[in-house]
Formats: structure tokens, C-alpha cells, sequence
């Protein structure tokens, strides 16, 4: 990326999956400059495969560089002198025994922030403890509020690896290197993803405080009880979005739909009014419900797959989805009307940038290089 409003910022990842990623992702495509070290590999060149998370790997240099090196933590440590932010997705403890320590970056660079992405946090109880997505999810209380009224349900890992996780982390630095820009001094940004996802259900909590959500799943208004907030199944075994909870909008449907059914707001009259609905949707294809229900004023949706949901007019239009070397993925968003980034640049393979990188700081890379270990791409 060479444009777009974050042009000119510099950010260097350390390593991490997930979130860590996905936030150099975010970005990039915003036009940071974003270089991501990765480890050395074994064997030859071609074997090493895109940059971590695939797609999120999109819009940035890669190096190859191993940390527990000498010499190549202090080429670390000259890459993020440099730089306006640095990222880490390690265990507590884990950068401190590289001897890349919080201390150590920032005696390097005084006016750097630090995000530090964890699951737990770097304190704590659980802080040394391993999980996963569902594992954060589970703890914040957001589990427990998705799935049906029988069981809680995943909702993919989007809750707490990406949006809690990887988003906030992106929220972080910028806010911690607009507060560096002007008081000249760093900072560390200490991102769980636990946390992260507890945030995401910030109003869930003030509902609950006022007595207005129920602390089960299948009895609220937007975990899938009210009957006008729901999927349905269609007659072709696909599914409808419905989204009628304003009058006006509830009316146009129920019309549409050919029911008669008052608006009511209990749960019994959610399940029969459900049960009404899902008869009557399951009477034509989705194709067939679409061409009658999508208008501006019914709140109604066919749930497209990942194939379906790029070829979507609406999609098409706004340009939504982008192809990068022939694979089909989100273009980059928001949308600014000024500073507009470029288009995404292809992911790289680890070490594409290396020698590149390594002669901008006005080193040999030749001289570096250990027997046996994969510094360079072929592609680079």
C-alpha cells in the first residue's frame, strides 16, 4: 500500500496467529506499512508457504529472521526503532526470554506502543493458561448467550479471535500512537481476547442490569426467540433472514408473507408465530421468497454461502469483495472518500522482503545468513 489516511505509519509484527494477523490486515489495507518477521524455515525456498492466516497476510513485507539469534534480535531490534508500533501474539513471559522485553523496545524506541495480543491477558490467573476462541467466549458470558435454547453454539471464532481480539487490538495502537504523537513517549497495549469478546457484549450486560434480557438462550428478542428475528428454512432446504422488529417493517412482511399475525411480544406468541412463519416458508424455494419479500421496507434476506455472497448484486455494485491472485476475499473496509488506499497487494511468503529489508538498515544479508536455514524466498 502506498496511500490511503494511515500512509507512512510503521508497524513491525513479531509473530502470532489469529488476531495478530488479522490486525496488521486491517492496517495495511488502511495503508500502514506493515513488516512481519517470521521464523526461519528448514529446507528449500519453495516449501515455505503464504504469510500466517493466508489473505491476512495481504499488504505487507515479510522477513525471516530468528529470534532466539543473536544477531537477528538485534536486526529486530533495528527494524522497530523505526517503527511507530510493534506487535506480539506470544505467551506472557515469552518476549521477555527473547530478551525483547517491553524495557528493551522501548529503550530502543522511547515513542513506541507495544500491543501485546493474548487470550487471557498478561496477568492474571490464566494467564499462562492455553485456549482458544471458544474457550475466551465461554468465560466472557457471550457463549452462553449464542446457539439455540438446547446448546451454545460457536459463532465461528469471530466473537473473540477477530472482533475482540484482532479489531481492538488495531483500536489500540492507533489510539496509543496518536497519544505517542503527541507526548513523545510509548506505551504497552495489553489486548485479551477474553476481555475483547466481554466487550462485544457490553449492551447484553446493560440489558441484563435492567431486567430486560433473560440470562438463557432462545428467550430474548435477538438471540433468535422473537419470531420476526429469526432464520427460516425455505422449501429447497436454504434459509431467510428476517429482521422485521419496527411496525411498519412487520407489516410489510407479514402482508407479503400472506399471514395475519399480531406483533406480539411474548414467548409463547413468538413460538406459534414462529411455527406459522416456518410453514409458510418452507412452501416456496428461497430464490422464489426473494423475488417477494426483498423490498426496502420488509427486513428480509436470503442467507448466501461464502460462494454466493460475492456475486451478489449489491456486492457487485460496491465493489465489497476483491479477487487477489484468483482467490475471492473482503476488499478492504471502511471506505474513505480522500485518502483512498490502493488496492490489497498479494500475501507474501515468509521471507519474500528479507534482503531488501536487511539492506535498508545497511546490512549484508549474505553475511547473516546461517547453513541450513531459509532466510529468502525463491519468490523473493
Amino acid at each position: 500500500m502506498t496511500a490511503g489516511p494511515l500512509a507512512g505509519l510503521q508497524v513491525v509484527e513479531l509473530g502470532g496467529v489469529g488476531p495478530v494477523p488479522f490486525a496488521g490486515m486491517v492496517l495495511a489495507d488502511a495503508g500502514a506499512s506493515v513488516t512481519a518477521i517470521a521464523r526461519p524455515a528448514s529446507g528449500p525456498a519453495d516449501g515455505l508457504t503464504a504469510a500466517t492466516g493466508g489473505v491476512l497476510g495481504r499488504g505487507r513485507t515479510q522477513v525471516t529472521l530468528d529470534l532466539k539469534d543473536a544477531a537477528d534480535r538485534a536486526q529486530a531490534l533495528e527494524l522497530v526503532a523505526s517503527a511507530d508500533a510493534a506487535v506480539e501474539g506470544f505467551r506472557p513471559g515469552a518476549l521477555e526470554r527473547l530478551r525483547l522485553g517491553p524495557d528493551v523496545l522501548l529503550a530502543a524506541n522511547p515513542a513506541l506502543v507495544l500491543g501485546r495480543m493474548t487470550g487471557w491477558g498478561q496477568d492474571g490467573p490464566l494467564a499462562q493458561a492455553p485456549g482458544h476462541d471458544i474457550n475466551y467466549l465461554a468465560l466472557s458470558g457471550a457463549l452462553h448467550a449464542i446457539g439455540t435454547a438446547d446448546t451454545p453454539v460457536p459463532p465461528l471464532n469471530l466473537v473473540g479471535d477477530y472482533g475482540g481480539g484482532g479489531m481492538l487490538l488495531a483500536v489500540g495502537l492507533l489510539s496509543g500512537i496518536m497519544e505517542a504523537r503527541q507526548s513523545g513517549t510509548g506505551q504497552v497495549v495489553d489486548v485479551a481476547t477474553f476481555e475483547g469478546a466481554a466487550m462485544l457484549m457490553t449492551v447484553f450486560y446493560g440489558l441484563f442490569a435492567e431486567g430486560r434480557w433473560e440470562d438463557r438462550r432462545g428467550a430474548n428478542l435477538l438471540d433468535g426467540a422473537a419470531h420476526y428475528y429469526r432464520t427460516y428454512e425455505t422449501a429447497d432446504a436454504e434459509h431467510f433472514a428476517v429482521g422485521a422488529m419496527e411496525p411498519q417493517f412487520y407489516a410489510e412482511l407479514c402482508a407479503r408473507l400472506g399471514v395475519d399475525l399480531p406483533q406480539e411480544d411474548t414467548l409463547d406468541a413468538w413460538s406459534a408465530h414462529g411455527d406459522t412463519m416456518a410453514a409458510r416458508f418452507r412452501e416456496k424455494t428461497r430464490a422464489e421468497w426473494e423475488a417477494e419479500l426483498v423490498t426496502p421496507q420488509s427486513c428480509a434476506s436470503p442467507v448466501l454461502s461464502l460462494a454466493e455472497a460475492p456475486a451478489h448484486e449489491h456486492s457487485r455494485a460496491r465493489g465489497s469483495f476483491v479477487t487477489v491472485d484468483g482467490v475471492v476475499q473482503p476488499a478492504p473496509a471502511p471506505r474513505f472518500s480522500r485518502t483512498v488506499p490502493g488496492a490489497p497487494s498479494s500475501p507474501s511468503l515468509a521471507g519474500d522482503h528479507t534482503d531488501a529489508i536487511l539492506a535498508e538498515l545497511g546490512l549484508d544479508p549474505v553475511e547473516l545468513g546461517g547453513a541450513g536455514v531459509v532466510r529468502q524466498s525463491a519468490a523473493g
